[in-house]
């Protein structure tokens, strides 16, 4: 099993809001006025800034195991202790502990960096891995 790397996983982040970012900013300006764009208390900004990108990626973890981003590293989500395709409930669960993962400094996502397994506080959490795909 090859582990994903720190790096890996900070650049298939980076492919993966490219991504969101030419999806949703054509949402943003449909639907939402420049100042609503930044108004953080707006329902639509609300969905399309925070809802609909959640919606996307746990849809992706479900059906291909990886976002585009990791896709396109070669990269995959698993459970930690089979190795196979994580429970819908551990996928959801890992993307809310990605909250736990960022709040303190970023500390759970640069944690990938020092474990020997590369998992981050939300992997830990969530009982997954992330490796190369085969």
């Amino acid at each position: 099993v090859e582990y994903v790397g720190f790096w890996a996983r900070v650049g298939a982040a980076f492919i993966d809001s490219l991504l969101a970012g030419v999806a949703l900013i054509p949402l943003g300006r449909i639907f939402l006025s420049d100042a609503a764009m930044w108004d953080f208390n707006n329902p639509f900004n609300i969905m399309v800034n925070g809802v609909l990108p959640a919606i996307a990626v746990i849809l992706f973890w479900i059906y291909r195991q990886a976002t585009p981003g990791k896709m396109m590293i070669g990269a995959r989500i698993v459970d930690e202790k089979t190795l196979g395709k994580p429970s819908t409930g551990q996928l959801i669960g890992r993307y809310f502990a990605y909250y736990v993962s960022t709040i303190p400094f970023l500390l759970g996502l640069i944690w990938v960096g020092i474990d020997p397994r590369k998992q981050g506080w939300h992997d830990k959490l969530a009982g997954t891995l992330v490796i190369r795909a085969k």
